[in-house]
């Protein structure tokens, strides 16, 4: 049985992590990718170098992103699958307190990086006739105070996501976006600058949704039948559903 491969973004941690699990799991090699070294390297100890190949590097740094694929082992190269998982929130301020350098990470992370990497692996995915998943938000669709340049960039990711799958129409990728809700992962402490309380509160008595089940979800978009294409998924833990309009009262 031919293996396939999946290139995970931001696998240190979340969403990512838990797929670099399930992937191998599954019997795929994956090439592990993310900022902290430190977190990856235990992956290849655990399921081995044949299985999980690391990558470790800034996904905004496109110099050391164009490296690390040059650099991949023969077995990983002909990746099959691009998971764009790596992206981020940062601060809660309304727009006109925001904080202009939190802005420009974001769009550097979930718009410039992505849209990097996707275009450098597109010949491979196209020869092979594979996969893109890219890791948007419910964010993209219902705005909420605060959500400002996040949901923007997410905007983005579902956008393009749809724009891919037209361009790609007759070479057999397949393209999805993943919108999850209300999550609970270190997503909450990246963005509040690591206060745990303000992460607690959000998902207390909420029960989220976990990183395993996005994992899960990734899973069965990826291993369907090559004639079927999950456009986008949108996922809520039943807990959450949809805010009111906000008013303004004199």
């Amino acid at each position: 049985m031919t293996v396939r491969t999946a290139w995970i973004t931001g696998a240190s941690s979340g969403f990512g992590a838990a797929s670099v699990e399930r992937f191998v799991a599954g019997g795929w090699r994956v090439i592990a990718s993310a900022r902290r070294a430190e977190r990856l390297q235990p992956l290849v100890e655990r399921h081995g170098a044949e299985r999980v190949h690391v990558a470790a590097f800034d996904i905004r740094d496109e110099a050391a992103m164009r490296s690390a694929h040059a650099a991949l082992p023969p077995a990983f190269a002909g990746v099959d699958l691009l998971v764009n998982n790596a992206g981020l929130a940062l601060g809660t301020a309304p727009a006109q307190q925001a904080d202009l350098a939190q802005w420009k990470q974001m769009i550097d992370t979930n718009v410039t990086a992505l849209v990097t990497l996707t275009r450098l692996l597109l010949p491979t995915l196209i020869e092979r006739r594979g996969a893109i998943v890219n890791i948007s938000s419910t964010a993209s669709t219902y705005p909420y105070p605060g959500g400002n340049v996040y949901g923007g960039t997410k905007a983005f990711v579902s956008q393009f996501s749809l724009g891919l799958r037209s361009d790609l129409h007759g070479t057999g990728v397949r393209v999805t976006s993943v919108e999850p809700g209300m999550a609970q992962t270190e997503f909450t402490l990246v963005r509040t600058g690591g206060d745990q309380a303000a992460s607690d509160r959000l998902y207390a008595g909420a029960q989220p949704i976990t990183a395993g089940d996005i994992a899960e979800t990734l899973w069965w978009i990826a291993t369907l039948p090559p004639h079927l294409n999950i456009n986008r998924i949108e996922l809520m833990p039943v807990s959450q559903s949809f805010a009111g309009f906000q008013v303004h009262r004199d």
